[in-house]
């Protein structure tokens, strides 16, 4: 398909944050602190609490393997990992595993892993424990979808010894690492898996430098330190032990609230920050923004295209062309979001930029709802055809869209009025929003989804992904079905060659993108508020989750 006017993102590290100078990361880091990350001489102190306060919503489980969403992932980085990790530029790095090997034909996975590593609860991190891991995920009972749809093709394990695990694939699967490095996917204690899903929900058991020790729900999770800890990544600027004692996570749903404890000295971390926080923060001399944008899919509306009536492509382009996103991302976000005119992040390389797509024109809106026979109006102004007025029901998780967000819709709901929609919008807690979703009651949804590398494509895109995963859940809320797409999507996820992987996938984004199947907004945002007190943090650049591993107090 032809890409005129394709513009190529040039390739960036995933977002940095608050670092040791001795971590080979690199900082995005704003406003001026008395403390500087990095740049403060002073030896870490081993000790203390850390707060932090996040806007997400409280996970129902602990577990990432149940379900498998960001808030889940934010704090189960503190207690769980990976068989592998990236670094700053992208590369996938040893964690559990020190080393791996794949087949000539892609189907077998072998990993080596990590000497001398045990779980909290005692139980030897080797072969069978990753087996059951797997096992776990792929079960329809734990209800995972993200690990789940992960894993598709693996179709096997095999302990070839207690330190080698081989993981066989019914395809070749370019972007099992990529998966691998996921906090979905985290390694937990096979012992601990062996508990009734309500015990394991409450206190996950990881290999991680913090133990969950308390879970007061609707208030607070409490970690312990693992005094015995000896797994960092390899980018970790520090071995043994964290500094830290402990860490009291938080959930203040207010943003307001949330700013309020941090300019207090009630916490010492923040996630979820508004526009206007962020604003004053970098203004501020005792507090340090980290802006760490998700990787995989960009922050995008998506037009269910399997009903009325934005299965008519002409009436998906009419609705995009009357949605005025860029004033409405200027005016609300104050420079802390920049448009987006892919289906990708920002920090994906392979993503492809179509700004000539997404021009707000509510003339060429008009016309084009002329010609699909929306040309009559009702009495209030909306498009009617054979009596039925075009609406867009749009379910809004008030969980997931921050009030900036959520002004975003109203200001698209308004001008998208002047063309001639009846846009519904409804807020719902997140379990509402899902029950919408899960019953098709709903023909526009902006649905985040993280999941590192362009791959998150046909978890979005592809056919199979219609069908539910064991949670309820399914990722194609587009509900694309393009046989080509489907094929394409296939060979770029089969393929090793960076070269004809990229031209795959450039031309995957282009029917996305050319069929008007989404209308992108920005990258998932992702924005922390530190006290300048708070050294040695970091977002790891898997899926730009925070780590406190390294991090110790200056206070």
């Amino acid at each position: 398909m032809p890409r005129q006017g394709t513009v190529r993102f040039a390739p960036r590290p995933v977002t940095l944050a608050l670092v040791a100078a001795t971590a080979a990361v690199g900082l995005v880091l704003t406003g001026c602190t008395s403390a500087s990350p990095g740049g403060d001489a002073s030896t870490p102190a081993s000790g203390g609490t850390l707060t932090y306060a996040s806007g997400d919503a409280e996970p129902t489980c602990l577990d990432p393997h149940v379900g498998g969403n960001y808030p889940q992932a934010l704090v189960a980085s503190q207690f769980l990992e990976s068989l592998v990790s990236l670094n700053a530029d992208g590369d996938v790095i040893p964690w559990l595993a020190d080393s791996w090997t794949v087949s000539p034909d892609g189907l077998s996975w072998e990993f080596t892993l990590r000497d001398g590593v045990s779980f909290t609860d005692g139980t030897p991190l080797d072969a069978a424990a990753v087996q059951a891991n797997v096992a776990h995920l792929q079960d329809p009972a734990t209800g995972s979808s993200t690990g789940y749809l992960a894993l598709a093709k693996v179709t096997g394990t095999e302990a070839v010894s207690d330190s080698v695990v081989r993981l066989t694939l019914a395809e070749p699967d370019s972007a099992l690492l990529e998966s691998l490095s996921q906090p979905w996917l985290a390694i937990q204690s096979p012992t601990a898996l062996e508990r009734s899903q309500d015990e394991n929900c409450a206190a996950p058991v990881g290999t991680g430098p913090f133990i969950v020790d308390s879970w007061v729900k609707q208030n607070a999770i409490t970690l312990v330190r693992n005094d015995d800890y000896t797994s960092p990544p390899q980018d970790a600027a520090h071995e043994g032990a964290a500094y830290l004692e402990s860490i009291v996570w938080r959930f203040i749903p207010d943003s307001a609230s949330r700013y309020a404890a941090l300019q207090a000295g009630e916490v010492d971390v923040i996630d979820n920050a508004q526009p206007d926080t962020i604003s004053q923060a970098e203004s501020s001399e005792s507090i340090v923004h980290l802006d760490a944008p998700r990787p995989g899919a960009s922050n995008r509306i998506e037009l269910n295209s399997g009903k009325a009536p934005f299965n008519d492509a002409a009436v998906r382009e009419a609705f995009i062309r009357s949605a005025n996103v860029d004033d409405a991302v200027t005016a609300l976000f104050q420079g802390s979001a920049e448009r987006s005119y892919s289906a990708l992040s920002s920090v994906e390389p392979l993503g492809t930029s179509r700004p000539d797509l997404f021009d707000y024109d509510p003339d060429a809106a008009a016309d084009l709802l002329d010609a699909a026979g929306w040309s009559e109006t009702d009495a209030d102004g909306y498009r009617v055809k054979d009596g039925v007025r075009l609406t867009v029901v749009f379910p809004v998780s008030t969980n997931q869209s921050i009030p900036a967000e959520q002004s975003l819709f109203e200001q698209i709901q308004a001008t998208a009025k002047e063309t001639g929609f009846d846009v519904q919008l409804s807020r719902l807690d997140l379990a509402s929003w899902y029950t919408a979703l899960g019953s098709n009651d709903y023909d526009a949804v902006s649905a985040p989804y993280t999941k590192v590398g362009p791959d998150v494509l046909r978890i979005l895109f592809d056919s199979a992904g219609i069908v539910p995963a064991p949670s309820g859940y399914f990722a194609n809320h587009a509900q694309l079905n393009d046989p080509e797409l489907d094929a394409l999507l296939a060979q770029a996820n089969a393929t090793n060659d960076a070269d004809t992987r990229a031209a795959l996938y450039a031309d995957a984004q282009d029917i996305v993108l050319e069929g008007f199947y989404i209308l992108p907004l920005y990258d998932q945002q992702n924005h922390f508020l530190l006290s300048s007190a708070v050294e040695g943090a970091r977002a790891l650049p898997t899926v730009s989750t925070p780590t406190f591993y390294d991090t110790w107090l200056n206070r």
